[in-house]
């Protein structure tokens, strides 16, 4: 397998620079240039930084992305998790399967979501992102040429919400980060206008975003911060944040940029998973252009400040989009969730208080503080504020990333998106992506915000909206949910691991005999919800068996009684 000579030039230019003693960056670089992790290179490697093979072993087991084995000359990935399964993603990875199974040049894999649910069901062939429809065209590049660097897709039209003219540049954008180090404009004024905004973290636990960069810039005054956008968007059904960078990385930069600024970090990064390399090619590009213009560096805008700006590439794990065991990664240990508290916003990276927001939430913040927080509250419908990023999947017409008013119903957005595949009525809905409940068809006039979806049994979650046409197997798709949770488990805490595991197999088994749930294996899916839930360390624990639950309770007429609860696992967290 070849991968770009661009990204491993990158990877091999950014292993070495991070602060503190983390080798995921110098694993990266190996296996950017060589496609595995030889041997020697890892004897070479211990002998460099003085540390032991068991640990640099004990990081490389646990990270899927790692492989200590050479790989083919093709290395063909193919989703199976719930949006990709909607769309016959069976039966294309058994078509795949009879074609190139055999093939000794290919090597096939199912692995979980790509993060491409829009072109579901969704492949890679040599990391090369492509729908399942590309595949042998890729694969017989990937045996020749090589299948070259693939561009992030991209909106033709601006976004609703973009303050600025489509087709500016460094020199036009980044007013307000100018404003703050120009002096026109203050740390607490910005911290204020998020307030009076009403913004809430758009990653997964919605915690006010002027609260958390008010506390974060108040914690332990005089010593070193950091700031860190979230982008490793990993769960079934969610691609939203992977379109932001790609139509609005000016957005994402000059938020986390604020951000750093208004809480006094010098080093940010975007920690971003490695399934997404057109998203992080862009990224760069926007970097190297602030670079270039004086914008970032020793001295911002000619400011005397430093500001530094980086992005670290995720070795995998949909875990790690929890803030605390993302820390870990990027601390070069094993990616594991963190008791809380400390929460980040204290106790960080390298112990230091670290400001951690999401893709969409940075992104929001130049909107608001361009176009104010009287405008971005009126853009709600009703009581919610601001403008909201979905992305739908499932069997919709037009799948896709779509931005529309917060509060905007389920039937609303799901008509934006061309309505129900093949004119069919609605018979499930995932609103909040894998970890949100499903909710049925009498609750399609459910608004999409926060408080009415959490008040409904289910939450708004990654913002991801993922729709199952009448006549869907529900019972099959919350299973599919489910092992997407049993795999990913860090297997830290033993509710998660053990309880996951048990679930899955039982229903697996359920499935598989063509027969239905009696009542002893629903009590035993009900006792082991509430275990993993009450129990867990993490949201995917907690969350892992709701989705089951639910499609059992919509049998009975709706989603399942009891409130889903906040995932402390989800994308963001308070910073308190």
């Amino acid at each position: 397998m070849t991968i770009s000579p661009e990204r491993v030039a990158g990877v091999e230019a950014r292993a070495g620079k991070f602060p503190g003693p983390s080798l995921i960056p110098a694993l990266n670089a190996i296996q950017a240039r060589l496609g595995w992790l030889p041997r020697e290179e890892l004897e070479e490697l211990a002998r460099e930084v003085r540390r032991p093979r068991y640990e640099i072993e004990g990081l490389i087991s646990f990270y899927p992305h790692f492989r200590t084995t050479p790989p083919k000359k093709v290395q063909l990935s193919v989703c199976h998790d719930l949006s990709c399964w909607l769309r016959s993603g069976d039966d294309r990875i058994a078509e795949i399967k009879a074609k190139y199974g055999q093939d000794t040049d290919v090597e096939l894999v199912e692995v979980s979501c790509l993060g491409r649910c829009d072109v579901a069901p969704a492949a890679a062939v040599n990391e090369h992102p492509t729908p399942v429809s590309e595949v042998d065209n890729l694969v017989t590049s990937a045996r020749g040429e090589g299948v070259g660097h693939a561009s992030a897709s991209r909106r033709a039209e601006p976004w609703p919400n973009d303050p600025y003219p489509a087709g500016s540049g460094v020199v036009e954008r980044y007013k307000s980060l100018r404003a703050f180090l120009a002096g026109e404009i203050s740390a607490e004024s910005i911290v204020a206008t998020l307030k009076d905004s009403g913004l809430r973290g758009m990653g997964g636990a919605g915690f006010p975003t002027g609260q958390k960069w008010g506390l974060v810039a108040a914690a332990q005054p005089g010593t070193v911060k950091y700031a860190i956008c979230n982008a490793d968007e990993s769960e079934p059904g969610t691609f939203k944040d992977r379109q932001i960078l790609a139509d609005q990385p000016h957005l994402v930069l000059e938020g986390l940029l604020l951000g750093m600024a208004v809480v006094g970090a010098e080093e940010g990064w975007v920690f971003i998973r490695h399934e997404y390399g057109p998203e992080e090619h862009v990224l760069r590009e926007e970097i190297a252009a602030l670079r270039e213009a004086g914008v970032i560096g020793a001295d911002a805008c000619g400011s005397g400040k430093r500001l530094q700006l980086d992005i670290f590439v995720s070795p995998g794990g949909y875990i790690l989009g929890e803030e605390t065991a993302l820390l870990e990664c990027m601390e070069g240990h094993r990616g594991e969730p963190r008791n809380k508290p400390p929460f980040p916003g204290n106790y960080g990276l390298h112990g230091r208080p670290t400001l951690i927001n999401s893709v969409e939430t940075f992104a929001d913040v130049p909107v608001i503080l361009q176009r104010g927080a009287e405008w971005w509250a009126e853009q709600g419908v009703g009581e919610s504020v601001g403008w909201k990023f979905f992305a739908v999947s499932g069997h919709v017409q037009n799948p896709g990333v779509y931005c529309v008013p917060m509060g905007t119903t389920v039937r609303e957005l799901i008509d934006t998106a061309g309505g129900v595949l093949d004119g069919a009525e609605v018979g499930a809905v995932q609103p909040g992506g894998a970890s949100s409940n499903f909710i049925g068809p009498d609750q399609l006039d459910l608004q999409l915000d926060f408080g009415t979806l959490a008040k409904a049994g289910t939450m708004l979650g990654s913002g991801a909206l993922v729709v199952l046409a009448e006549g869907t197997d529900l019972l099959a798709a919350s299973t599919n949910v489910l092992r997407f949770f049993r795999n990913e488990s860090c297997g830290k805490c033993v509710p998660c691991r053990v309880g996951s595991t048990k679930a899955h197999t039982l229903l697996r088994g359920v499935l598989d005999s063509g027969s239905t749930l009696d009542e002893a294996q629903r009590g035993k899916i009900l006792q082991l919800e509430e275990a993993m839930r009450k129990t867990s360390i993490c949201g995917l624990g907690q969350v892992a068996l709701g989705p089951v639950v639910s499609v059992l309770g919509l049998g009975k007429g709706g989603a399942a009684a009891r409130p889903q609860p906040k995932p402390e696992g989800s994308k963001e967290q308070p910073g308190r």
